[in-house]
């Protein structure tokens, strides 16, 4: 390829792709204005990529050039092959660039792992970047799910937050929870905002949830260090926990959340119950948190 890539070219195949792709694909309301062109507008490429339509409309205009992250929002809003990423990057002048494939394992700190079995009857597990869940304990699988019948791929706390049914309707104030998950994936991005497992992320969810593109476009940041979580568990009604959140001190970026109640308080109380009975349940045979 040309080491000085024509932008142009890039508008066109972006101009091209979107005349491809029908909006009842990607759930996108219907409209009452009559469509003046084929597939979809460039107001919602915009949209499900979750960059204004005044970047879009001069990157298909060929006036100005993309960079990494915004490639990959675009091959995953776009929803572009394995063939046609290739030739976006490689029309961008940025094939070096084109995300990497394979994940990268992430592995916790055994203090971390020794603590985690160690708080039997608290709720605890380990985030790591794109605040990935890499381990949990079983009175997190008690209050949420067994996060071992999920794909290590998808096993991601904001992720699930906004996509699997238990754990997002056991959120009696969701929409507080999750704006506040965005806004702690946000300060993921700033540290590393070309990250394409993160970029992927970002693209995946903008595209299945208008919420998330909503509360992603505002660019609304905070570290959600500690707060309150208010539940309705399935099994033992309401809960009210404090959630802490500790950063590792080696620098992983590796962080210890942990759900506490009060000792004496009914939260306190349902969480015994919780974590006993489960754990009746698991050694009867059956399978604790089962996602159903």
């Amino acid at each position: 390829m040309n080491s000085a890539p024509d932008p142009r070219e890039l508008g066109a195949f972006l101009k091209a792709r979107r005349a491809q792709l029908a909006p009842d694909e990607f759930g996108l309301p219907a409209t009452d204005s009559p469509r003046k062109v084929t597939g979809l507008r460039r107001e919602e490429v915009a949209q499900l990529a979750a960059i204004s339509v005044d970047y879009y409309t001069r990157l298909e205009q060929g006036r100005v050039r993309a960079s990494a992250s915004v490639l990959a929002t675009l091959a995953r809003a776009l929803r572009l092959d394995d063939d046609q990423q290739k030739y976006l990057y490689e029309l961008a002048g940025k094939a070096d660039a084109q995300p990497r494939r394979r994940r990268t394992a992430q592995r916790v700190r055994p203090a971390m792992r020794r603590l985690l079995d160690q708080l039997t009857a608290t709720p605890a597990f380990v985030l790591g970047k794109r605040m990935d869940i890499l381990a949990w304990n079983f009175a997190a699988t008690a209050l949420y799910i067994d996060f071992s019948r999920i794909p290590v791929q998808r096993r991601n706390y904001v992720s699930l937050l906004f996509t699997d049914p238990v754990i997002r309707s056991m959120h009696r104030q969701w929409d507080h929870d999750a704006r506040d998950a965005v806004a702690a994936l946000r300060m993921e991005a700033a540290a590393d905002p070309d990250d394409p497992e993160l970029v992927r992320l970002v693209a995946e969810l903008s595209v299945h949830d208008a919420d998330f593109r909503t509360w992603w476009a505002e660019h609304r940041v905070n570290t959600a260090s500690y707060g309150t979580k208010h539940y309705q568990h399935r099994l033992v009604g309401d809960l009210t926990l404090d959630c802490d959140t500790w950063s590792s001190p080696d620098g992983s970026g590796q962080r210890l959340m942990v759900l506490t109640a009060e000792t004496g308080s009914p939260s306190h109380d349902a969480l015994r119950i919780l974590t006993s009975w489960t754990a009746e349940q698991s050694s009867g045979g059956l399978v604790e948190g089962r996602n159903q």
